[in-house]
């Protein structure tokens, strides 16, 4: 008795079984190294902002704005954005800024949309760099705590209380 062409040989399905075990391989290789990376802590872990060292600079009389500084960590292993400052102190005009140089050498402050908080690391805001411009408000002594609610394009919404300091440079 002959067989069909089209029948199942002993030799096709252990090509068949062979071909299909090469993909089935690579595919538990890949979901097993996924898995161990995962469960190890490396697949990464979202934004995780903290604020500290958060500081109001003493208004100057007949000057109409001020500064904040606040020192953000992110512990987490995504990048943020620190999109805005508000205050209730403060009905409006806060704005994030940045001292910039030009070329002859004279500084300017400029606004900036948003500041960049890397994974890992600090966004350390001072008088040299950047900071949030703040207008002044009259009645802050030395030692007040201003609020002031960092907002984040991925952590949120953080309050913080800023302390009044002397104006000097970091």
């Amino acid at each position: 008795m002959t067989l069909p062409t089209w029948a199942p040989t002993r030799r096709r399905l252990a090509d068949t079984a062979l071909a299909a075990l090469a993909p089935v391989c690579a595919c538990v290789l890949a979901l097993g190294g996924l898995t161990v990376w995962t469960a190890t802590g490396n697949a990464g872990t979202p934004a995780r902002v903290d604020v500290t060292d958060a500081r109001l600079f003493l208004p100057s009389r007949g000057v109409p704005e001020t500064a904040a500084f606040f020192t953000i960590t992110n512990t987490g292993g995504a990048p943020d954005r620190l999109l805005g400052v508000t205050s209730p102190d403060v009905t409006e005009g806060i704005s994030l800024s940045g001292h910039r140089m030009t070329s002859g050498g004279a500084a300017y402050r400029e606004a900036v949309g948003a500041l960049s908080v890397p994974a890992g690391g600090t966004l350390e805001m001072s008088p040299l760099g950047n900071d949030v411009t703040v207008p002044a408000t009259a009645g802050w002594d030395l030692g007040d705590l201003v609020p002031f609610t960092l907002r984040f394009e991925h952590g949120g919404r953080l309050e913080v209380l800023a302390a009044v300091v002397r104006p000097v440079s970091r």
